[in-house]
């Protein structure tokens, strides 16, 4: 693994946008063989969202042979509400690149059968080629997508029932109430983000310091564990 230390939120951000249009690149992906990308939600990759969007207005990068799958989608909430996770990647990304809407994959979270759509999902990842990039953030107890604490590293994707913790992280979306805050939600495994050829994690803030400092002078345990093809990116000093 490689710690890149950058001094604020916004320079880390250019660094891990910087870092997956140089990827993208390198890899000049075709129709038949495109960049498989997998992408998160939350706060910590809006920075990143926006300067990949600036760079594609430049000309600098097209999409139009990338692939992605998004890490997770709660349980029992629309598509089309303010806070799924379909309604934040297409409002902070897709809508603004030239991605094909037939690449885009984000877990159904009214699907019929919740756990048919987990194990299509990781058909749908390896009919893909795999995930060449998986792109992260972590929470500040160091879970990954909806992967919490104690979470198997062979674990893949599934349904899971939220922290609490968790839950109330995420009120702060929900007009601050726990009560509107979804109790499920489906998520990529450990396993499912640790199989990409690439994982880059990206963590703003002082209130994930600590989480970053586990990852890095504690070693392996159930959910802080990082490949060996992995890199961090965050910021050195107080932060979003």
């Amino acid at each position: 693994m490689r710690l890149i230390i950058r001094d604020d939120a916004h320079e880390a951000s250019a660094y891990v946008a910087n870092y997956i249009v140089d990827r993208i690149k390198a890899f000049n992906p075709t129709s038949y063989n495109p960049f498989v990308l997998g992408l998160p939600t939350g706060s910590s990759p809006q920075g990143v969202y926006r300067i990949l969007v600036d760079k594609y207005k430049a000309g600098e990068i097209s999409f139009e042979n990338v692939v992605t799958f998004n890490m997770d989608e709660y349980v029992g909430i629309p598509r089309d509400h303010g806070e799924s996770y379909h309604s934040f990647m297409w409002k902070h990304f897709f809508s603004h690149v030239n991605i094909h809407p037939s690449n885009v994959h984000i877990l159904d979270g009214n699907a019929p059968n919740l756990e048919a759509e987990c194990v299509a999902y990781e058909e749908a990842i390896k009919d893909a080629g795999g995930i060449d990039l998986f792109l992260a953030g972590i929470g500040e107890d160091g879970h990954i997508a909806f992967n919490e604490p104690g979470s198997s590293l062979a674990s893949r994707t599934r349904v899971k029932t939220l922290a609490y913790d968790t839950i109330l992280a995420n009120s702060r979306f929900f007009d601050g109430d726990v009560a509107k805050v979804p109790r499920m939600a489906l998520t990529v495994g450990v396993q499912t983000v640790l199989e990409a050829r690439e994982v880059v994690v990206i963590i703003l803030g002082q209130r994930k310091s600590l989480a970053l400092q586990r990852c890095i002078e504690q070693g392996v345990n159930h959910i802080r564990r990082r490949g060996r093809h992995s890199r961090a990116a965050g910021q050195d000093g107080q932060g979003a």
